[in-house]
């Protein structure tokens, strides 16, 4: 299925509709916009380009509340409703999506399968190599969900690695299995899975004992789905003595300054304005989550 439209907003669609959709896997569906966005390093479409075919191309990897598809066949979340302001505030009033893996979102930016990626994206060294991030947009702590009262005492990934019995569901290629690989957690205690939703029912069926990821991405899911289940007091992981603190930005191919550029521009006047922090709100993000200064460039060199 292939549409055009724009990011819908919290509630315009019904909760099983939304995880029936958020489940799915590589399959194309029509959506919007994104917050963590990313484009192929090498050639591809210029900004011109783009502007003239009035769409951009996008990869989703189904995480609620940074981007998903909805009911109708169309991108949802917050990393949607950023870039469908940025695109649109520079001349390109349509995002067309597609749903894949998390770990298959930068090979199909790399195999021109997307001009961008809407998926929260952490800027990090390694995928500075590969594609060119905008300056920050948004960050968030990190969180497990658990069995309702936390039985196993899990609050941070050392918990995890001392207790062999614990399973810990993280996606696979994500900052959270670099963050449990850090702090020693086994190869055979950590289930890598494709996206949100398989985590959340492998929690379900006691095939984990807690799920990896963001907090409000937690939360966000628990309010929509329910459940006997807790989300964990947020950390940022310090590792060598550095406090990590993940951010997220959109992100362009390598080489082509005046789209970064332009980018850029728009986020800083949306930062400015307060509108980057108005598209986010109804997503679960607060003024906590907005960029306080921290620069792509200190983000790549780690």
């Amino acid at each position: 299925m292939k549409n055009q439209g724009t990011a819908r907003r919290r509630g315009t669609w019904r909760r099983r509709d939304a995880f029936r959709l958020a489940g799915v896997g590589a399959a194309a569906v029509a959506l919007a916009p994104t917050l963590a966005s990313c484009t192929r390093a090498g050639e591809g479409a210029s900004l011109d380009d783009l502007r003239e075919q009035g769409f951009v191309r996008v990869g989703l990897a189904n995480e609620i509340p940074f981007g998903f598809v909805d009911a109708a066949g169309e991108a949802a979340g917050q990393s949607p409703a950023v870039a469908q302001a940025v695109f649109e505030e520079l001349g390109i009033p349509e995002i067309v999506a597609t749903s894949t893996s998390w770990d298959g979102l930068i090979p199909g930016l790399q195999n021109d399968q997307f001009d961008i990626l809407a998926a929260g994206v952490f800027i990090t060294p390694e995928r500075c190599q590969e594609v060119a991030f905008s300056e920050p947009t948004a960050t968030a702590p990190e969180a497990f969900m658990v069995e309702a009262g936390n039985p196993l005492g899990i609050q941070h990934f050392e918990d995890i690695a001392a207790n062999p019995d614990i399973r810990l569901a993280v996606l696979n290629a994500s900052v959270e299995q670099t963050y449990a690989e850090y702090f020693g957690v086994p190869e055979g205690q950590m289930e890598l899975i494709p996206d949100q939703t398989t985590g959340f029912e492998m929690l379900e069926n006691g095939r984990v004992d807690a799920v990896s990821m963001l907090k409000v991405s937690h939360e966000y899911l628990l309010m929509e789905r329910g459940g006997e289940f807790d989300v964990t007091e947020p950390f940022y992981p310090v590792m060598d003595g550095k406090e990590e603190k993940g951010w997220g930005g959109l992100c362009l191919r390598s080489g082509d300054q005046e789209m970064l550029d332009e980018v850029n521009r728009v986020i800083a006047e949306f930062t400015e304005s307060g509108r980057l922090l108005e598209l986010g709100e109804e997503w679960g993000f607060t003024d906590a989550d907005l960029p306080d200064g921290t620069s792509t460039s200190e983000l790549c060199e780690g």
